[in-house]
């Protein structure tokens, strides 16, 4: 607490004035860099007696502080967002963006391109973005690629090359999509001129454009120009399409940026909208992880200037749903109660709540898996196995009384059930009630197939049975020469006792362990599954009648049969000329003849 004392010293010789201000430990490290309206006043609120654990503990290691004076509060503002992202202080909201979110760039170059990109390089380009959806950006370029014939080649294009011809034009040219810069067709000046009329389209600006081409197009119809007036009335049609599809609000919001805000445990989330021309024309999202206890009204100045720089926003106005505790220069901030702007407001603000709820998801999902391994790994050392179950078989038998004898696979992927994968047995080689031989035919289907595939084993087998059941499928992997490559165990229903191969001794788990409960899970999912598929049989089965059993008697003639006989004792006493008149003298004769043996 000596360190604390020396910086409670320096609090009386800071100015009253905006700035910001750095706690650093004893090797000169930042541990925190905050903004202030007043200096002394922010840094003497650190020392009340109210500040929480995560503070204390800041101040604990904190062995000096440093500060910057500057002119006013936007300044402060400012610098503290670029200090933080320099230095990356242990203590200061961290932001937590995980994507790799679109841009639309103008590459820096004669005759610029414009494409999509993931990547931000410093090469003198410009970006605009990021963008949430990759539909949205295709779909702006999509509308650029129609209005304007600019180039999509990556050739050097400069005066010099293109006046020694050293290009040819391509295919892009002949279906008028390019007007052949690379020949000299059109000069960089106009093409410089599309390009600055997609810019102010990427801004949002769309209304500048329709202007230009609204002249241009009446400019044609008065030197009778119709075709070239056509063509530029096509593309006022595409831009008022490209519009409808747009969120429009009201065409007297011009040029506005909207913050929404949803706090949830340990972190605050923000959805930008921006909107330009009453439409609101990109979005974006992110979360910030508080370290320290942080005002909202803090958070959401981080929140502001970060966005606005990375969207290049220009807006001069701002609607929020609070004050922030820091105000930028020539910036209007509003927190509307009611119209236009507060619809803007309600929508950015349940976009934040669904991006909370879309992270604690992902979040939950997360712990899910690593609770899912751990379980796993749990399940490898109480069954003294060499690897990881992570693919896991189960099987179970049905019958009654040996009739309608059906059995059982379930499967498993990290845990969880691979419903997919589940496969159902009729048992063919085996009459009468024999569980045992029963498992033996279905293992050796079951892994002999796998084996001819060269699909992927498990990594364990568990029978629904005792000892009995259990032999008999070790003789069937030991026939298809898995005994020993694979773990197999048993799971007796009495007292939920685990067998191995060869030891008479069963493992008994505790009722508790996580263990036991997969296995648990696996042999209730196989009777499950195995018990479905025999009542479909059994019914099938109870459904079927002799007409079934007549070559040359297929569905549909059977489906004629009982439609116009109502049942197989009517169709046996129909005359074969009733029946010609239904199924034909061919099938009539086949079906009297069946019937009469």
């Amino acid at each position: 607490m000596k360190n604390n004392e020396s910086i409670r010293s320096t609090v009386s010789s800071l100015p009253d004035r905006p700035g910001v201000y750095q706690f650093v430990d004893s090797s000169g490290t930042i541990l925190y860099v905050g903004k202030a309206r007043s200096l002394r006043k922010r840094v003497a609120s650190y020392f009340s007696k109210n500040q929480s654990g995560k503070t204390q503990v800041m101040l604990s290691r904190a062995a000096g502080l440093n500060h910057i004076v500057v002119d006013n509060e936007s300044e402060a503002l400012l610098l503290e967002n670029s200090l933080i992202k320099k230095h990356q202080p242990r203590y200061n909201i961290l932001l937590k963006d995980d994507k790799t979110y679109p841009w639309i760039c103008i590459k820096n170059e004669h005759f610029p391109r414009v494409f999509l990109t993931r990547k931000v390089v410093a090469d003198g380009s410009s970006y605009h973005g990021p963008y949430t959806s990759v539909p949205a950006v295709r779909t702006l370029l999509g509308l650029i690629r129609q209005l304007f014939q600019i180039r999509t080649c990556s050739l050097p294009l400069n005066k010099k090359s293109i006046e020694e011809g050293k290009f040819r034009v391509c295919l892009e040219y002949h279906i008028g999509n390019c007007k052949a810069p690379c020949i000299g067709l059109v000069t960089e000046e106009e093409h410089n001129a599309q390009i600055e009329r997609i810019r102010q389209i990427i801004r949002g600006d769309v209304s500048t454009v329709t202007h230009h081409l609204e002249s241009l197009m009446r400019q044609y119809a008065r030197e009778l120009k119709f075709e070239e007036a056509q063509k530029i009335k096509e593309k006022l049609e595409i831009i008022a399409k490209y519009r409808s599809k747009s969120v429009v609000v009201n065409t007297s919001v011009k040029n506005v940026d909207v913050f929404g805000c949803s706090s949830g445990e340990g972190s605050m989330y923000i959805s930008y909208m921006k909107v330009a021309e009453g439409a609101v024309v990109q979005t974006y999202a992110i979360e910030l992880k508080i370290r320290l206890e942080e005002d909202q009204e803090t958070i959401l100045s981080t929140a502001v200037t970060e966005i606005r720089q990375r969207v290049s926003s220009d807006s001069p106005e701002i609607i929020v749903p609070f004050m922030p505790d820091i105000l930028l220069d020539k910036v209007k901030y509003s927190v509307p109660l009611r119209g236009d702007r507060h619809k803007l407001l309600e929508l950015a603000s349940r976009n934040a709540v669904f991006f909370r709820l879309e992270r604690e998801k992902k979040a939950a999902g997360h712990s899910k898996d690593k609770r899912t391994g751990r379980n796993l790994e749990k399940m490898m050392k109480d069954l003294h196995m060499p690897v990881m179950p992570q693919h896991i078989e189960c099987f179970d038998n049905s019958n009654i009384q040996g009739e309608s004898a059906v059995a059982a696979c379930v499967v498993f992927r990290g845990g969880k059930p691979s419903n997919k994968e589940y496969r159902h047995f009729n048992i063919k080689t085996v009459s009468g009630p024999d569980d045992f031989a029963s498992m033996e035919e279905v293992i050796m289907r079951r892994y002999r197939r796998m084996i001819d595939e060269k699909s992927s084993l498990p990594q364990l087998i568990i029978i629904d049975g005792g000892k009995g059941q259990l032999s008999s499928a070790v003789r069937s992997l030991e026939a298809v020469g898995l005994r020993g490559k694979v773990t197999v165990i048993g799971i007796a229903k009495k007292l939920e006792e685990i067998y191995f191969p060869g030891d008479s001794v069963p493992l008994y788990l505790d009722k508790n362990s996580i263990t036991l409960k997969i296995i648990q899970h696996l042999r209730n999912e196989a009777h499950r599954f195995g018990i479905n598929f025999h009542r479909v049989r059994r019914s099938s089965k109870m459904n079927s009648s002799i007409l079934d059993e007549i070559p040359g008697v297929g569905e549909k003639t059977k489906e004629l049969l009982l439609k116009n006989f109502g049942s197989v004792k009517k169709i046996g006493q129909a005359s074969q000329e009733e029946l010609e008149k239904i199924i034909g003298r061919k099938k009539a004769g086949i079906l009297i003849t069946a019937l009469s043996k």
